[in-house]
């Protein structure tokens, strides 16, 4: 299955907020993207059509296994390439936002050889 940047996003936020929260819902999503309900509830549905995750009666988010494991990919994707370029003396904010461009679209090769280096040379940022 074939997986667009826009459900890695998706499915990743899902991650970052349920560390933060007992419960995601798609009103949590929309606050942390900024997007309107419609959009998001048309994303949840391809999202749970694709078997990435589960919603409850009360409209409770969960990852799926598969979602998990996705999202989580995507995250540490993020985290690295983010402190490998605040590493290189790129500020915070624009690490972040490039990572987020950046995370999608590297070969598994060229992330692994990017993540051994950043923790072969690791200093704290």
């Amino acid at each position: 299955m074939v997986i667009h940047e826009a459900s890695e996003n998706y499915l990743e936020a899902i991650l970052m907020l349920r560390e933060k929260q007992t419960e995601v819902r798609s009103v949590d999503i929309c606050n942390f993207f900024g997007f309107a309900k419609s959009t998001v509830s048309v994303a949840m549905k391809k999202l749970r059509e694709n078997g990435l995750i589960e919603i409850d009666e009360g409209g409770h988010i969960e990852l799926t296994e598969d979602g998990q494991k996705i999202a989580k990919k995507i995250y540490e994707r993020h985290v690295v390439i983010a402190k490998l370029f605040m590493q290189l003396g790129v500020s915070e904010k624009t690490a972040l936002e490039d990572a987020c461009k950046v995370e999608h679209d590297l070969s598994e090769e060229t992330f692994a050889a990017l993540k051994q280096h950043y923790l072969k040379h690791q200093v704290e940022v």
